[in-house]
């Protein structure tokens, strides 16, 4: 039923508390037809992934860390079995049959763990180089946490009276290597969006690997796959928060304001400094075939959220949210050679291509160029070491940074520097750079980490509390 039916996410956090998801989203006051004509695509419950691959704010090694290695993971999974055995109970009152639920984890972690002591086997031969299995090895691993917590959300589902059909795109023992397109338009022929409410995995399994090109943000990439190749008519995504002026625990739950509309291009803007509304790529296919997408509270489920579109651009001049991240490094090339010569950028741009190394923020004069990247960047050292061959008479320094920024589809506000400026003065924060387009979508600001979080409680006071 092409643009009848919506396409939802929940997000790992919101899944541990399955029980109040479904409640206020998937159930909560609807009925009969009304339960129906939605898809939800569910991530893996909180902390699995992490247990899986590796902890995504700390880097401890999970399973796959260890297997990467040549460390003992044996232990590794066995504690994934045991947490996801203890999520599996904590949701037997609300319907989940335990004998079913348990013996799909067994079987899942235990056919895992099968095939990567093959491949240790395989391994200690010597004729397997890490690159020939360690990508199938993550991609396996990680889809294991997804299917978890789908067959689970289906089968409580069904217990309560709705038509729920459990959706397993991670291809378990599926030996058909489709496209990305392919693989999802299989496992969705003969559904009735209209009759079944389906629960898919967040993780697809193709040919080229969704790991291997998305890594942590697949499931938003399946979500907007599915928005896009079904025709939905709105794509939503759940968190356990609204999406707002700023982060309601360092400004305060009472500060902060719902942004309400939006569009795609500050939606981009947020990504770049990693805010989770959405992945750029996953909303990119969306924004293309004019999909909206709405950010809503799954613990609020009567207000409507944050509805992102293509068009809107406030009718006032407004700030809509600051953030920031305190994770910089700026590679800092001073070169008095620079100056007036054409193309240095270009050759300086080339050592970050080759590197893979993506930036964020960029400032410039006669002899000197910035570029801001994520601290989390691979082959930083190895970038720097060629830029310093490539160019000799450069010196080249490095620095651990913040960059905070004020965002907004119309921040056209006559004095919007120098009331910024001043805000920032008066808190005492030294700004060290600054950058804006011409578009006034986004001034960002350069700041030391120590004065990160003092620098958007400034600016949230001086352009959402005061205004």
């Amino acid at each position: 039923m092409p643009g009848k039916h919506t396409v939802e996410k929940i997000g790992g956090t919101s899944m541990s508390r399955f029980g109040e998801v479904m409640n206020s989203v998937i159930i909560g006051k609807r009925k009969g037809k009304e339960l129906y004509n939605r898809i939800f695509v569910v991530s893996a419950y909180s902390g699995i992934t992490n247990l899986l691959l590796e902890d995504k704010k700390t880097g401890a090694p999970g399973v796959y860390g260890r297997f990467a290695t040549g460390e003992d993971w044996v232990e590794s999974i066995e504690k994934v079995r045991k947490k996801m055995l203890e999520y599996n109970k904590s949701f037997e009152n609300i319907g989940l049959d335990l004998k079913k639920a348990d013996d799909f984890v067994n079987e899942r972690i235990d056919g895992i763990k099968n095939c990567l002591e093959d491949l240790m086997c395989v391994r200690s031969f010597g004729h397997f180089k890490p690159s020939n299995y360690l990508p199938a090895s993550r991609e396996f691993l990680a889809s294991v946490g997804e299917s978890h917590s789908a067959f689970n959300s289906a089968m409580i589902l069904q217990k309560n009276g709705i038509n729920a059909r459990f959706i397993d795109l991670t291809g378990w023992k599926d030996q058909d290597i489709l496209s990305l397109n392919s693989m999802i338009v299989k496992y969705f022929k003969g559904v009735d969006f209209a009759s079944e409410l389906p629960i898919v995995t967040g993780y697809v399994k193709y040919d080229q690997g969704i790991m291997t090109h998305f890594d942590r943000g697949y499931s938003e990439i399946t979500f907007s796959k599915i928005a896009v190749l079904t025709d939905a008519r709105e794509g939503i995504i759940h968190k356990e928060y609204h999406l707002c002026t700023g982060d309601p625990e360092l400004i305060g739950l009472k500060n902060v304001k719902i942004i309400g509309n939006t569009n795609f291009d500050i939606a981009d803007q947020l990504s770049d400094m990693d805010m989770e509304a959405i992945h750029s790529k996953a909303s990119k296919e969306m924004e293309l075939k004019n999909i909206p997408i709405r950010v809503k509270n799954a613990f609020d489920p009567e207000h409507p959220g944050t509805l992102i579109t293509c068009d809107y651009i406030s009718p006032v001049p407004r700030v809509e949210m600051i953030c920031g991240r305190d994770d910089i490094l700026a590679i800092e090339v001073y070169d008095p050679e620079m100056v007036g010569q054409s193309g240095y950028d270009y050759k300086l741009m080339e050592n970050l291509m080759l590197n893979n190394i993506s930036y964020i923020a960029k400032n410039t004069n006669a002899n000197t160029i910035i570029h801001y990247i994520p601290e989390k960047s691979k082959n930083v050292d190895k970038c720097i070491d060629m830029i310093k061959k490539k160019l000799p008479s450069s010196q080249v320094d490095l620095h651990k940074l913040s960059i905070v920024t004020v965002i907004g589809t119309n921040m056209k506000i006559p004095g919007f520097l120098s009331r910024a400026a001043k805000a920032l003065a008066k808190a005492e924060i030294n700004v060290l750079a600054l950058g804006q387009t011409l578009s006034q979508v986004n001034m960002q600001f350069v700041v030391g980490r120590e004065d990160f979080e003092k620098a958007q409680i400034a600016l949230h006071q001086e352009f959402v509390e005061k205004d």
